[in-house]
C-alpha cells in the first residue's frame, strides 16, 4: 500500500528567513533605512551642489517603503489565514 505523499493534516513548513520573527526584524530594519534615506533627501535638497545626487536617497526610500509594505501585507495575510485555519 502506498503512503499518501500529501496528507491533509500536514502543516506547511515556513523557512526560517520567512518566519514571523524575521519579518518583524526586517520591518524594523526597513524603518531605519527609510528614515536614513529621508534624512539623505533633506540634506541633498538643502545643498545646491548635491541636488543632482538626490536620486539615490529617493530610490532608497521608494525601495525600502515597497519592501516594508510587501512584508507587512505578507505578515498580515499569514496571521489572518493561520488564525482562520485553526478555527476550522
Amino acid at each position: 500500500m502506498q503512503i499518501d505523499k500529501n496528507p491533509v493534516y500536514r502543516k506547511v513548513i515556513i523557512p526560517w528567513y520567512d518566519s514571523e520573527t524575521m519579518c518583524f526584524v526586517m520591518m524594523v530594519f526597513l524603518i531605519f533605512v527609510s528614515s536614513f534615506s529621508i534624512a539623505g533627501i533633506s540634506v541633498s535638497m538643502g545643498m545646491t551642489e548635491y541636488q543632482d545626487y538626490s536620486w539615490l536617497p529617493i530610490l532608497l526610500t521608494s525601495l525600502s517603503t515597497y519592501a516594508l509594505l510587501s512584508t507587512s501585507v505578507r505578515l498580515i495575510l499569514r496571521l489572518f489565514f493561520s488564525e482562520r485555519e485553526t478555527n476550522l
